[in-house]
């Protein structure tokens, strides 16, 4: 334990002398400042980095993670980040960003007791109780899964368009838009999940 402890430092000195081979002026220019065009709201799961799945810098993408990616209207964190990204840093991009094989998503589906999380799980289980008809048609387990992730995503994006944040930003004509993806661990790639489509948009406000 103390070792691979050890070796996170270590690594950290290695990961500077290569940014620094790079480009001399690189940490010169992050600590100037930040204007990152996303904003990411991500799932807190070790598996999902957003720089690393999108290709991008240190600089680049403004980040919150919490479990399952939820866009909670009483987080006051979550609400804080969105605030500061859109009026403060004036990000054009807001990205909700889920993954299939999410485990607050699957234990959102039981009822097996966790802990304090639980609580937390409750918003996920709300989310179930709104496409509950959908989602009970399919049989099979796994395809039902990544059906919720889906739907959870597109939830929070619309529950996102929803806050003050976003809807006083877009009124007053700010450049802002926003997506909901769903990240595929098993093969890396991203799915857009197209808000915007018709077929969403009956889905959500029916």
């Amino acid at each position: 334990m103390e070792q691979y402890y050890r070796s996170l430092l270590e690594n950290n000195k290695k990961w500077v002398a290569s940014k620094l081979q790079e480009d001399a002026a690189f940490f010169d220019k992050l600590a100037k400042g930040q204007k990152p065009p996303v904003l990411w709201i991500g799932c807190a799961d070790s598996r999902v980095p957003a720089n690393e799945i999108t290709g991008t810098a240190p600089g680049e993408v403004f980040v919150h993670r919490n479990i399952a990616n939820m866009v909670v209207h009483t987080d006051m964190n979550m609400l804080s980040v969105l605030d500061y990204a859109v009026n403060v840093l004036e990000v054009k991009h807001v990205i909700v960003c889920g993954h299939y094989g999410c485990g607050g998503v699957m234990a959102a589906m039981g009822t097996e007791e966790y802990g304090i999380i639980d609580n937390w799980i409750r918003h996920i289980k709300d989310v179930y109780r709104l496409h509950k008809k959908e989602l009970d048609q399919i049989t099979d387990n796994k395809t039902r899964t990544n059906r919720f992730v889906e739907l959870n995503v597109l939830e929070q994006v619309k529950d996102l368009h929803e806050t003050s944040i976003v809807r006083n930003a877009i009124k007053s004509g700010k450049e802002l838009q926003v997506h909901g993806w769903v990240y595929d661990i098993a093969n890396g790639l991203v799915k857009d999940l197209d808000y915007d489509s018709a077929e969403n948009q009956a889905l959500l406000f029916q």
